[in-house]
């Protein structure tokens, strides 16, 4: 099977770029620098009109996963109008204070996402162990466990990554991501035989005005969107 790119994209360019680059499924986020959050009706909007799967990011705030009740209600209430508007799936993820995954609050989202692709998100990046969680998913139904093998970057935790997708037996696809690029997908692949790959594709688009960082509605330094070129050059180094 010809291995899976998945392009997380957070604003309506970036949207386009993976399109045309040939990603084969989209992760749809806000707040990528706070590692997403949940999209914005325009751009949910936006989304439902391309033909690539385009899996939403259920999060209402940046931080960790230890959710409270109101959060849940509103992510639940998000599960509803990403399902309305006809996207493929969501991307969810919910922890316990000691970082194992939270199984009954994650049933609960995964029974209101009923008929929706899921993904279980990097909140897996923070479990004490490996094999349980991935038994954990397994067992709640998720189709694919994103993750960084517990490290900043999928390079640095190629080591656990392995450990999951052993641990998986082909009963839930692992799927690399966090710092991953055309540069490195290949030497990753050789370490870790994943069927899916996840990253930005980004390049730089630009330089923020000197007042739009002094009055912090931007960050200093360049700005990054998924580029059409970046795309297409995982795409074929993933191929490789």
């Amino acid at each position: 099977m010809m291995p899976l790119l998945e392009v997380c994209v957070g604003d309506p360019e970036s949207l386009s770029a993976a399109v045309e680059g040939g990603a084969d499924r989209i992760e749809l986020c806000s707040a990528l620098e706070l590692g997403g959050l949940t999209p914005g009706p325009g751009l949910i909007a936006l989304a439902a009109r391309v033909a690539v799967p385009v899996y939403a990011m259920v999060r209402p705030r940046g931080g960790d996963f230890v959710f409270s009740k109101s959060e849940v209600a509103a992510m639940l209430a998000d599960i509803t109008a990403i399902r309305a508007v006809g996207l493929a799936g969501v991307v969810l993820g919910c922890s316990r204070p000691d970082g194992r995954l939270d199984r009954d609050t994650l049933q609960a989202l995964l029974e209101a996402a009923h008929g929706l692709g899921t993904t279980l998100h990097r909140a897996f990046d923070l479990v004490p162990e490996i094999e349980p969680a991935v038994e954990t998913a397994v067992e709640l139904g998720f189709e694919r466990i994103l993750s960084s093998g517990r490290a900043r970057t999928a390079v640095d935790g190629a080591d656990d990554l392995r450990r999951a997708h052993e641990a998986a037996r082909g009963r839930i696809a692992i799927m690399a991501g966090s710092g991953v690029n055309a540069g490195n997908v290949g030497a990753l692949r050789q370490k870790v035989p994943l069927d899916e790959w996840h990253g930005s594709c980004s390049a730089p688009v630009g330089t923020p005005s000197a007042r739009a960082v002094e009055l912090g509605f931007a960050s200093p330094g360049a700005a990054k969107r998924t580029s059409v070129n970046e795309v297409r050059r995982m795409k074929a180094a993933i191929a490789r």
